[in-house]
């Protein structure tokens, strides 16, 4: 394996740079101005990164990011993890529809039912007595709507029906 001081990077930036300058030329002449004055800024980059140390940043970002991916692929520490993960992305997953289903069947109760617990469940009147159904409470009628006066106008019978709905919700 090479390291990042036995390549010599000056001769390898500065070709980068004159094989891309050459390059952009030709395209200039064929394409245009705009796509050669592209292909030059382009072509400057190599040489900038060399003057600038960057390479040898990138050069340190290239050995860490294959050092940990060696370390991730050969080490079993590691497969581990990544399998107890995805047991838990699974769980999380299979939860998902096994919480819906419970909050569709456990309906929100009814106000008489808050009290003295769900309509028709068994209950028990002495801890040694026998179970015993309770019966629900009937349901109030639905409120029938009032009819409007005959000479209203539209405007006016929409807000009273508004009224209307509002009074059977019990909102006044």
């Amino acid at each position: 394996m090479s390291t990042y001081d036995k390549i010599a990077w000056l001769p390898l930036c500065g070709g980068l740079t004159g094989v891309g300058l050459v390059l952009s030329y030709l395209v200039m002449r064929r394409r245009g101005f705009g796509s050669g004055l592209r292909g030059a800024a382009w072509s400057l980059l190599p040489l900038a990164a060399y003057l600038t140390g960057a390479i040898e940043m990138f050069w340190k970002m290239g050995v860490a990011i294959g050092d940990f991916a060696t370390g991730f692929v050969f080490s079993p520490k590691v497969w581990s993890g990544i399998i107890v993960a995805g047991l838990s992305v699974v769980l999380f997953v299979a939860s998902g529809p096994l919480r819906r289903r419970r909050v569709k069947r456990g309906k929100e109760p009814r106000a008489t039912e808050t009290a003295a617990g769900p309509a028709g469940a068994l209950s028990a009147t002495t801890p040694g007595s026998q179970l015993t159904t309770r019966t629900p409470a009937p349901a109030k009628a639905p409120v029938k709507a009032r009819k409007g006066k005959a000479g209203a106008d539209d405007d006016d019978d929409d807000l009273g029906d508004v009224a209307d709905i509002l009074r059977r919700h019990g909102i006044n």
